[in-house]
């Protein structure tokens, strides 16, 4: 348990992230914790580096909306303080505090508080001797670090442990995490550090927690990105939804990516729900198709959805066409019947719709679409002889 929040044996993968304030700044870095917490957060870490941050930490743990971990660099006295202070757990790198007597006594002190400590091995500071041991940074050096700081702490009779091996190659934090999960049952804390800024930064971390997720390996996750901490709360949240190991909260927004078809700009309504939706706690699935061709049958398993057809949006609901809505209206449409089902449910919404009238005018608008585009734009009866011929010799 961090805190209220329970982490391995079965629990809920939990979503991580880092405070970037100063500590020492109380009401700046709760500031930035209610954020992360809004934004889909279970536990944040803040770091603790000095005296005064171990002060602020003891003005912060008792305001804050989600359990507190001290990250600990060098000075062990410093996780004795945050201990003190009140946090809820400690994050050690033992490339950083290398004293077997050191670690011993924040492991004994964090035994009598029962308090959880990760053990954050960081390929960026593999302890020397294990560098020059393997020939470099390797998934076995990293492992061998973490299995030898679980002996440390064995030695004093602690095992609230969880452990991680990141590394900002992704391969490398993958095969050292399939080795860790083979050594150990302790729970694992995944993430690719220092990925970067988005887009790339997404993508590299996405591809090396997502891997590791779908192979049950993992209960704990974080997105080390060079942005605010927010998006990296954010991105958790949403990964675990997308693979279906957290219940949705937020809106599940798809979107065709547009084409020649098109009737409205595709991106510029996506982009545009996306921030209406962006607060909101609406546990839906909801689609911005571009066309009223393909787009209802292509998402008719959306809770709520809009096509374009004709400089106007076709609204349906589970694949029933409710409305037809203004162009300009689109975004605030989506918002307002959104809500309505979140409250009250599809069939409500069906209900209240003059679904014949929503359905003729689409249908309309589908045939004009047609017509524009030709019913064989490909000429495909006359493709159909060539192949035969072709195929016939």
């Amino acid at each position: 348990m961090v805190g209220k929040v329970p982490v391995g044996g079965g629990a809920p993968i939990s979503v991580q992230s880092m405070t970037t304030t100063k500590t020492a700044d109380v009401e700046g870095t709760l500031q930035q914790i209610y954020a992360l917490a809004a934004a889909g957060c279970d536990i944040v870490r803040c770091t603790c580096n000095e005296i005064e941050a171990a002060e602020g930490l003891a003005q912060i743990v008792p305001r804050s909306p989600i359990p507190i971990i001290a990250d600990i660099h060098h000075q062990y006295k410093m996780a004795l303080a945050a201990m003190e202070a009140g946090v809820h757990g400690l994050r050690l790198n033992p490339g950083n505090i290398r004293k077997p007597e050191h670690i011993k006594a924040v492991a004994s002190e964090a035994r009598d508080r029962n308090i959880p400590i990760r053990i954050g091995v960081n390929g960026g500071s593999l302890d020397p001797s294990l560098y020059e041991k393997y020939g470099g940074l390797t998934a076995a050096a990293m492992v061998e670090s973490a299995l030898q700081e679980i002996a440390y702490f064995q030695e004093v009779d602690f095992n609230l442990i969880k452990i991680s091996v990141k590394a900002s190659n992704v391969p490398l934090m993958v095969e050292a995490y399939r080795m860790l999960a083979d050594a150990t049952d302790i729970p694992l804390h995944l993430g690719v550090t220092e990925a970067g800024p988005p887009p790339a930064g997404l993508v590299k971390a996405t591809a090396g927690i997502s891997t590791l997720l779908l192979e049950g390996i993992g209960d704990t996750i974080r997105y080390s990105l060079t942005a605010d901490p927010v998006e990296e709360a954010r991105a958790g949240r949403q990964l675990l939804e997308a693979l279906g190991l957290r219940e949705r909260k937020n809106v599940d927004l798809i979107a065709c990516p547009s084409c020649g078809r098109a009737e409205i700009d595709v991106i510029d309504v996506a982009n545009r729900a996306m921030k209406a939706f962006e607060d909101k706690k609406l546990p839906l699935q909801i689609a911005v198709m571009g066309c009223v061709v393909n787009g209802p049958g292509e998402a008719r398993e959306a809770d709520l959805g809009i096509a374009a057809g004709n400089k106007r949006g076709h609204l349906f609901v589970k694949g029933r066409n409710v409305a037809v809505i203004p162009e300009n209206e689109m975004v605030e449409a989506l918002v307002e019947w959104a809500e309505f089902i979140n409250e009250h449910g599809t069939d409500a919404a069906i209900e209240r719709a003059d679904t014949k009238l929503a359905e003729r005018e689409a249908a309309r608008d589908r045939a004009q679409l047609m017509d524009e585009k030709g019913d064989d734009a490909n000429h495909s009866a006359e493709k159909i002889v060539e192949i035969r011929k072709t195929a016939g010799n």
